[in-house]
């Protein structure tokens, strides 16, 4: 039997636009923040809004520090193990905690899902999309 030849993956850089794009039709994500000089990487349910990044948490997680505006990674991909393509978008920028009632309300009626806090989940943070990269693998 002849073998079929195998075609490796090429990479290539997505523009902002294609990331945003990309962004918008994922629901997960990891977010990495940096707690007591160490790397952490957290998933969580998220969407795009306003430009912005946004997830939902509760007080006293690992997102306390994200809060505090400082400046995060957030990942998200996808990959397809049978094809060896897909593609991933990285987002850094400043976290903030969504202070103004009027948006909390409004992202709430989003429907947006907390990853692990059910409906005590009444915490927004937006990661503004101040750096994006992003790349794709196709095959030749």
């Amino acid at each position: 039997m002849p073998s079929v030849p195998v075609v490796a993956p090429v990479e290539e850089d997505l523009t902002a636009e294609e990331c945003e794009q990309l962004l918008r039709t994922a629901a997960f994500g990891r977010v990495g923040v940096s707690i007591a000089a160490l790397p952490a990487v957290v998933p969580v349910n998220f969407l795009v809004d306003d430009g912005d990044v946004v997830f939902r948490t509760v007080p006293g997680t690992r997102f306390d520090v994200a809060t505090a505006r400082t400046v995060v990674a957030f990942e998200v991909d996808e990959y397809d193990p049978a094809t060896g393509t897909g593609w991933s978008v990285l987002v850094q920028g400043m976290a903030r905690e969504v202070t103004d009632e009027n948006d909390r309300a409004r992202l709430r009626s989003l429907g947006l899902p907390s990853w692990a806090a059910a409906g005590d989940a009444d915490r927004f943070v937006r990661i503004a999309m101040d750096v994006v990269t992003g790349r794709r693998l196709v095959t030749a």
